[in-house]
């Protein structure tokens, strides 16, 4: 299904929605000014063209036991579309890879990795990055504090 043209009503659903996603039908509607179908209707329809893509619980990092937030730059020997295909494949499958990115610049793609603590960081490091063929380098930072972290877009 196309994206539809988003209006204002539109645009405060998604607001809402991402604010609240387990906002009644009824509150959502009231907030909006729809009544309950006609509102109904709209987020159906965000849901299907995949605007709306999914909804999920935001879970407290520290909170699960998951404190450490590594970021990783990794260069690889040669940008081959096959070598690129094959590496996104790959860390796609890693469940403490949050986050993945094909860059520009001097790096091909930069990592968001979660773990308990360093030893656990030194054998994903070991066990299953360096392992990779095709990897020239590999740059890891370790985040000290989480200054700002959102999932909301700034829809207008």
């Amino acid at each position: 299904m196309p994206i539809p043209a988003l209006d204002a009503v539109d645009l405060k659903i998604l607001r809402l929605l991402q604010d609240d996603g387990r906002m009644s039908l009824a509150d959502l509607a009231g907030k909006v000014g729809l009544s309950s179908s006609p509102c109904l209707r709209r987020v159906r329809i965000l849901e299907k063209s995949g605007v709306i893509a999914r909804y999920v619980a935001v879970l407290d990092q520290r909170a699960v036991g998951l404190p450490v937030s590594v970021f990783v730059s990794v260069k690889l020997e040669k940008q081959r579309e096959e070598l690129l295909e094959r590496f996104a494949r790959t860390i796609a499958r890693w469940p403490e890879v949050l986050e993945c990115y094909l860059m520009t610049g001097p790096r091909d793609y930069w990592l968001r990795v979660v773990v308990p603590d360093l030893a656990t960081y030194e054998r994903f490091l070991k066990q299953k990055l360096t392992r990779l063929e095709g990897i020239a380098s590999i740059e890891s930072s370790f985040a000290l504090e989480q200054v700002k972290y959102t999932n909301v877009l700034p829809v207008a």
